[in-house]
C-alpha cells in the first residue's frame, strides 16, 4: 500500500496562523460549526500552556488533525481564520498550488492587507475572530454544545483582554451572551487566562520595568522596552500585558531577542497610534491596539531603529478638538420657524446648525442641515417650527475628545456637524470643512475602517443560493453576465433583498442599472426569449418571461417631489442616490449581480441595522411630506414583519397628519396603499395603528375604528383563513370584505363622501353599491328568519350576493345558526350542479328564452332539498315545468 493511500481525503480544511493564539485555535472550532464536513487543522503554537491545552483536550474534543495526515491534493476548499495574509499560513503553502482551489476568510485584522486571493472574505473591525463566527453561526440557527461554546470563549475573553481593550466592540459582548446561554464554563477560562508568572517571568518582568523608556514622539508618548535572554520565553505577550497593567502606560513596544530571534509584541490604548500597521512592516500581524512580530537575521539594534523610523514616519502629531472647532457657535431655538431658520444658515453661510432648547440655556436638542431646511421651504413648510425636521438623535464631543471620535462622527455616521457642549452647554462646533481642512494637510490620520470604499462589505451570495429558487438565481446570473458585458452595474434591490435576509419569500424583481434601463430590459428580454413594457418618462421596463415571471428594471435614479404629495420627477443617478429615493432604511437595501462581485450586499443607510433591531426608519426628515403614502406603508411593514416605527420616523408621521397632508393625496393613491393593507395578513392590527396614529379619521372621519367595527374585522380575519384552507373558486378579493367593515354604519347617502375621497370609478362605485345593497338585503332576510331555513332557501337568499358580502355577513352576525347556513352555502349549496342544461330544454322542445334560467334554478332549488335525484328525475321534472308552461300559456 502507497503511502498516500494511508492519508486522509479532505475537500475542506481550516485552519489559522502559525503560533496561534487562543482566538485562533477557537475561530478554528467555530468554523467547523460552519464547515461541519470539514477537517480541522492547527497550524502550532509557541505558547506552551496553549500546546498542552490544544494536545489534551483540543485533539480530544474537536478531533484535530494534523496536515501530514492528510492527503494535501485532495483539497479543493480552505479556510483561514484570524489572518488574510499568505505569509502566516506558511503551512499550507502546498495546498496553496492546487488547481482550481477555493479560499474563505474570516478575519479581524483590518489593517492586515489580504494577499490570498479569496471567492469570500468576512472581514469585521471586531474585537475577536470569534465574535465574527459566532455571529455567522447565529445567522444560521446552527446550534453549539458547552464545549464549544467554552472554548470559543477562551478565544473571546483572550483577544479582547477580557472585555477591556480598545479594540472590544458590542459585538464581542454579544458574542459573549450567546455563549453563556449556550453554557461557556467562565472557571475554565479563568484558569486558563490567569496565569501566574514564574520565577523566571518575574525577573525577565522586573528587567523590562528597568530598561523601559519613555520617547515623545509627535506629541505622543510611546514607552520602549528590550531583553535578552539566551533561552525562549515562554508567554512573552503575557509579560508586556503585565507590564503595561503594573506602569498603566498607552503605548508600549517590547522587543525580546531570544536564540537566533527577535520578538517583537507591541499593545496600545489609543487610536493615535497603529500597532498593527508597525507590526506588518515587520512582518508580523495585529490590529490597532494588539500586535506582534517575529523578526530573523536582524540585530536588536537594527530592529530598534527601524522602529523608531517607523514612529516617526507613521505617527502623526497629536491634535484635539480644541485646535480645529469654530467658536462660539451659530445656533438657532426649537421654536424658530423653516424659513427665520434658511434665513440666519444664509445670513452666515452655514451648511447646518445645532438647534438648541433655548438661547439661554443652549442645551442642544437636535440639528438642522441646510439642505433639509431648503426643501421644506419648497414644500410651503416655511411656517413649521425647526424642531420638527431637526435630526435628533445625534452625536456630540467634549472639548478634550479625541480626533478618531470626531472622524468616527463625521466620516463614519456621516453627520455634517458634531457639537461641542460642556456642562450641558453647547460651546463650539466642528463641522465637515473644519475636519476636511486638517485632513488635507494629513490624509494618512483617517482610520482605514472609515474609507467607505475599503470597508469590508457582506457578501450574501451563499444565502441567496441556500434561500432562492433557482429559477431566480438563473436570471439574477443572466441579468449581472449582461451589465458586464455592456460595461455597465446592475443591482437587485429593495423588498427583495430585505426578504432574502429575513428568510421570507418574495419573488418580485426589481432590477436596477447604472445606464439605460429601458435598453437593458429590452436586451435581457431578447436573451431570455421574453417581451418587455416600458415606460419613457420614469426610465422603467418590465420584462416579462415566457412563464409569466416579471422582472421589473430600473434606471438608477433620484426621484424628487415638486410638491407634497406629487408623483415623482426622475434624473439620472447612481445606485446610491437610487436608494436614498425610497422610502424605509429596509427597503434601500442592493445587491450586486455582476459576475466579479455577485451577492455583495450594498448598505449606505445601516438597512442591516435596523432589521436586526426590528425598526421602521425613514431616511431622510421630509420623507412623508414628499410622499405622505409612506406613513400607511410604515404602518403596513410594521405590522408584517412584527417591528416598530421608531421614534423620529414616528415624530415626523405625527407632524405629516398635523399638516393634513394625507388629505393632498390622490384618491387613486390612498386606494393603492388602502388595498394593499386590507390583503395584508394583520388587517386588524393595521387597521388599529392606523386609527391610534389618526390616519384613518385623516382619510376619512367617517372610517374610524369603533369596537364594532373592531369586532369584525378580528372575525374576518379568522374566516380568511378558514376560506383560504378551502381552496375554492372564484377567487376572493379580500379587501373589498375588508372594506364593507370599515365602512359599517354608514349611510347610503354618506358612503357618496367616502367613494369620492377614494376616487372611485362609475363601475367601482356601481360594484359598490350593489354589493352593500345586496349584503343589507340578504342580511335582512337571513337574520330576521324564525324557523329552520332549507337548503333552497339559504341559496335563495346567499346566491345574489357577491362572495364578500356573504363573507362579510357571516363575520357580522353574533347566530350561530345563520353561521352555519352561509357556511353550508359556501362550501354546498352553491357548488351543488345539476344533470340538465339549456340543451336539454331545447332537445324538449321549449323556445330560448327568459324561461331556460327560470326552470333550471327551480331544478337546482329542488335538488338542494333532496327532491329531485339523478338526470332522469330532473327530465322529467322540466317536461312537468313544459307542459304546465303551455297549459298556462295556451289558457
Amino acid at each position: 500500500m502507497s503511502k498516500n493511500e494511508n492519508l486522509i481525503k479532505a475537500e475542506t480544511i481550516i485552519t489559522g496562523h502559525v503560533n496561534a493564539d487562543f482566538d485562533c485555535l477557537a475561530a478554528i472550532v467555530a468554523a467547523g460549526k460552519l464547515y461541519p464536513e470539514a477537517t480541522l487543522v492547527f497550524p502550532g503554537s509557541q505558547e506552551k500552556n496553549l500546546r498542552n491545552f490544544y494536545m489534551e483536550s483540543a485533539t480530544y474534543f474537536f478531533n484535530f488533525k494534523h496536515l501530514k495526515e492528510i492527503d494535501k491534493s485532495s483539497v479543493k476548499l480552505l479556510v483561514v481564520v484570524d489572518t488574510s495574509r499568505r505569509k502566516r499560513i506558511i503551512h499550507v503553502d502546498p495546498i496553496l498550488k492546487n488547481p482550481g482551489l477555493k479560499i474563505h476568510i474570516y478575519d479581524h485584522h483590518m489593517k492586515s492587507e489580504c494577499d490570498l486571493d479569496p471567492e469570500l472574505i468576512i472581514k469585521k473591525p471586531w474585537g475577536s475572530s470569534v465574535a465574527i463566527l459566532s455571529h455567522e453561526i447565529r445567522e444560521k440557527g446552527i446550534e453549539i454544545n458547552q464545549e464549544e461554546a467554552t472554548i470559543m470563549g477562551l478565544g473571546l475573553y483572550e483577544d479582547t483582554g477580557s472585555f477591556t481593550f480598545n479594540s472590544t466592540t458590542e459585538h464581542d459582548f454579544e458574542a459573549g451572551k450567546w455563549l453563556l446561554k449556550n453554557g461557556m464554563e467562565l472557571d475554565v477560562i479563568t484558569d486558563l487566562l490567569n496565569r501566574d508568572l514564574s520565577a523566571q517571568q518575574i525577573t525577565l518582568l522586573g528587567r523590562l520595568l528597568e530598561g523601559a523608556t519613555t520617547h515623545t514622539i509627535n506629541d505622543l508618548d510611546v514607552v520602549i522596552s528590550e531583553i535578552s535572554t539566551s533561552e525562549y520565553v515562554v508567554d512573552f505577550s503575557v509579560l508586556v500585558h503585565k507590564f503595561m497593567d503594573v506602569e498603566n502606560i498607552k503605548v508600549l513596544f517590547a522587543l525580546g531577542r531570544m536564540n537566533d530571534r527577535i520578538h517583537l509584541v507591541a499593545r496600545s490604548r489609543t487610536p493615535d497610534i497603529d500597532v498593527g500597521a508597525i507590526c506588518t512592516n515587520f512582518g508580523g500581524g495585529g490590529h490597532v491596539y494588539a500586535a506582534s512580530a517575529t523578526i530573523k537575521d536582524r540585530t536588536l539594534a537594527e530592529v530598534r531603529d527601524e522602529l523608531f523610523a517607523l514612529l516617526y514616519s507613521k505617527v502623526s502629531p497629536r491634535l484635539n478638538v480644541e485646535s480645529i472647532m469654530s467658536k462660539p457657535p451659530v445656533a438657532i431655538p426649537r421654536d424658530m420657524t423653516i424659513s427665520k431658520a434658511v434665513e440666519r444658515m444664509t445670513q452666515y453661510s452655514l451648511k447646518g446648525v445645532p438647534v438648541v432648547d433655548s438661547m439661554e440655556n443652549m442645551r442642544v436638542v437636535g440639528l438642522l442641515e441646510q439642505k433639509t431646511a431648503d426643501k421644506a421651504l419648497s414644500h410651503n413648510l416655511g411656517d413649521v417650527d425647526v424642531e420638527i425636521y431637526m435630526q435628533h438623535p445625534f452625536s456630540s464631543i467634549k472639548t478634550d475628545s479625541g480626533m478618531h471620535r470626531v472622524m468616527e462622527i463625521i466620516l463614519g455616521q456621516k453627520q455634517r456637524l458634531v457639537p461641542v457642549v460642556e456642562n450641558d452647554r453647547v460651546e463650539a462646533v466642528v463641522t465637515r470643512t473644519d475636519l476636511i481642512n486638517m485632513l488635507v494637510q494629513d490624509p494618512a490620520r483617517i482610520p482605514e475602517s472609515l474609507f467607505p470604499d475599503k470597508k469590508q462589505e457582506r457578501n450574501i451570495r451563499n444565502i441567496m443560493r441556500n434561500r432562492l429558487p433557482n429559477k431566480i438565481l438563473d436570471i439574477l446570473e443572466t441579468a449581472g453576465e449582461m451589465a458586464a458585458e455592456i460595461g455597465t452595474e446592475a443591482y437587485v434591490v429593495g423588498g427583495f433583498v430585505r426578504d432574502v435576509l429575513l428568510t421570507k419569500s418574495n419573488l418580485d424583481l426589481d432590477l436596477v442599472v447604472e445606464s439605460d434601463g429601458i435598453a437593458f430590459a429590452k436586451k435581457l428580454a431578447k436573451r431570455m426569449d421574453g417581451r418587455a413594457k416600458y415606460h419613457r418618462k420614469f426610465k422603467t421596463a418590465v420584462v416579462i418571461l415566457p412563464d409569466g415571471q416579471r422582472v421589473d428594471v430600473a434606471t438608477a435614479r433620484l426621484e424628487y417631489y415638486e410638491y407634497p404629495a406629487a408623483l415623482p420627477t426622475v434624473e439620472l443617478s447612481s445606485i446610491k442616490m437610487d436608494l436614498y429615493r425610497r422610502d424605509f432604511t429596509i427597503n434601500a437595501l442592493a445587491v450586486h449581480i455582476n459576475p466579479s462581485s455577485f451577492g455583495k450586499l450594498v448598505d449606505f443607510f445601516g438597512s442591516q441595522r435596523d432589521l436586526k433591531d426590528k425598526t421602521i426608519r425613514v431616511l431622510h426628515a421630509l420623507s412623508f411630506v414628499e410622499d405622505p403614502t409612506r406613513i400607511m406603508r410604515a404602518i403596513r411593514f410594521e405590522q408584517r414583519f412584527d417591528f416598530k416605527i421608531g421614534g423620529q420616523t414616528l415624530n415626523l408621521i405625527k407632524n405629516a397628519l398635523k399638516l393634513n397632508l394625507i388629505n393632498k393625496l390622490s384618491g387613486y393613491r390612498l386606494t393603492h396603499e388602502m388595498r394593499i393593507i386590507l390583503n395584508e395578513a394583520n388587517v386588524l392590527r393595521s387597521i388599529e395603528r392606523m386609527n391610534e396614529l389618526g390616519v384613518l379619521e385623516a382619510i376619512h372621519p367617517l372610517m374610524e375604528l369603533n369596537s364594532a367595527r373592531s369586532q369584525v374585522i378580528a372575525e374576518l380575519e379568522r374566516l380568511m383563513s378558514w376560506y383560504s384552507l378551502l381552496y375554492l373558486e372564484p377567487p376572493l378579493s379580500v379587501w373589498k370584505t375588508y372594506f364593507l367593515a370599515m365602512c359599517m354604519g354608514v349611510s347610503k347617502a354618506k358612503m357618496e363622501q367616502i367613494y369620492d375621497r377614494f376616487s372611485f370609478s362609475p363601475s367601482e362605485r356601481r360594484e359598490f353599491i350593489h354589493l352593500r345593497d345586496a349584503v343589507f338585503w340578504a342580511a335582512g332576510n337571513i337574520m330576521n328568519i324564525k324557523q329552520e331555513m332549507k337548503p333552497s332557501e339559504i341559496y335563495e337568499t346567499l346566491s345574489p350576493v357577491p362572495l364578500e358580502g356573504v363573507l362579510f355577513i357571516m363575520a357580522r352576525t353574533k347566530r350561530e345558526m345563520i353561521k352555519k347556513y352561509v357556511s353550508q352555502y359556501l362550501t354546498s349549496l352553491r357548488l351543488k350542479t345539476i344533470d340538465v342544461t339549456g340543451e336539454d330544454l331545447k332537445d324538449l322542445g321549449l323556445e330560448p328564452g327568459p324561461l331556460y334560467s327560470e326552470f333550471l334554478n327551480q331544478v337546482k332549488l329542488a335538488c338542494l332539498d333532496g327532491k329531485l335525484k339523478g338526470r332522469d328525475e330532473q327530465i322529467q321534472f322540466l317536461k312537468d315545468k313544459i307542459k304546465k308552461s303551455e297549459k298556462t300559456k295556451g289558457a
